[in-house]
């Protein structure tokens, strides 16, 4: 799979770019400020129709313009089809082969993407959130119906939340609609935790041996689904239901005094464990850093796994962040086989034969140069 062409309009600071890529690497050279990131970013909402750095569609068109559109080519198992995101102030479009798109699981997955950034170093030692973002959007595009799920439960989560405030504030005094509620959210509830066991049980496996690698055989990692019920990877989808069933009704009167939902995938976690020593408490820095690296790398084997492809790859300012053992590691891992797209300052004292052989675009004020 890979990116042939791009083409963007009104996009941060493009006004009007077209690009045509390698189909192995790219790397965009230029000072901060200039546009590396906004073209990296307009890849990554080009296959997922939103952005990693702003949860406003808005910030994405130019300033002074009334909209913005990412164009791109994709070249995925021999077929060449368009894909095409328009946002404006009052929302956006997107369309797979020139149709509209109505649902985002339609759209989702068509370009596959694995996004490395210097932010993603915090996967392993910052919030839970980022750990939830992370696997959400990977299920999601090697398996499109997750995402249908995920909105569902979102939505109900809001009302139930909504209404467990009115209870608390006794605005509210009948429970039927509560317990309509809490059975719609166990539905979609149950699918997304199995789910998420079964991606990170084929996670695991690539991680572990690609740590085991990078840490010269000297580790061993361990991922942790931490899941707010009493319920472990052997359940199924029936018994989650039923432990969910279970566990909501011993909830119900503390959800009431405190006006929100306690349990459920929105409040999971993911726990990494090297040596059997949590890396989030106790690791270095060094091995934090691995163990992100571990699960980049895992990510892009896991989809290749699943779809017969290999994603498309951003590294975004991030080889600067990793040490030279860990990004020859990084670099043997992806050549010759997944487009890979790097943003950088300078490509000085990156001595591997992958970046020798790369395509290079000088970015300087919103235009591109070879």
């Amino acid at each position: 799979m890979h990116i042939k062409s791009l083409h963007l309009t009104n996009y941060r600071n493009y006004e009007d770019l077209s690009i045509r890529f390698d189909d192995k690497v790219n790397v965009f050279i230029g000072e901060n400020a200039q546009g590396k990131t906004n073209l990296m970013e307009s890849i990554y909402v080009l296959g997922f129709s939103k952005s990693h750095r702003t949860t406003k569609d808005k910030e994405l068109i130019q300033w002074s313009k009334n909209y913005a559109k990412i164009e791109g080519s994709v070249l995925k198992r021999n077929r060449e089809f368009p894909m095409e995101i328009s946002i404006t102030n009052k929302g956006k479009k997107a369309k797979l082969n020139h149709l509209e798109q109505r649902r985002l699981s339609d759209y989702i997955g068509a370009l596959n993407i694995v996004m490395f950034a210097p932010e993603d170093l915090n996967l392993v030692k910052g919030s839970p959130q980022i750990r939830r973002r992370f696997i959400d959007m990977e299920i999601g595009q090697i398996q499109p119906v997750y995402i249908y799920h995920l909105g569902q439960y979102v939505k109900i989560l809001k009302q139930r939340n909504h209404l467990l405030k009115q209870l608390q504030r006794k605005q509210q005094k009948e429970y039927t609609m509560l317990h309509v509620l809490t059975e719609q959210l166990i539905d979609h509830a149950a699918i997304i935790v199995e789910k998420r066991y079964l991606f990170l049980r084929d996670l695991q496996k690539w991680a572990e041996a690609i740590h085991k690698g990078i840490s010269r055989g000297l580790e061993n990692l361990r991922i942790d689904y931490d899941t707010t019920i009493s319920a472990n990877e052997t359940y199924n989808r029936k018994e989650l239901k039923e432990q969910f069933i279970d566990d909501f009704a011993k909830y119900e009167a503390k959800e009431i005094e405190r006006g929100t939902t306690l349990i459920g995938p929105h409040r999971d976690d993911l726990i990494f464990y090297v040596n059997d020593k949590n890396v989030q408490t106790f690791g270095s820095q060094g091995q934090q850093r691995t163990t992100a690296l571990s699960l980049k790398l895992a990510e892009i084997e896991l989809i290749h796994q699943e779809i017969g492809d290999y994603p498309i790859l951003l590294l975004d300012d991030v080889l600067s962040e990793l040490d030279d053992y860990r990004q020859s590691h990084l670099l043997d891992t992806i050549e010759g086989k997944v487009q890979t797209f790097v943003s950088t300052t300078s490509v000085d004292g990156i001595d591997h034969t992958t970046l020798k052989k790369a395509e290079i675009f000088q970015v300087r004020a919103g235009e591109i140069s070879r």
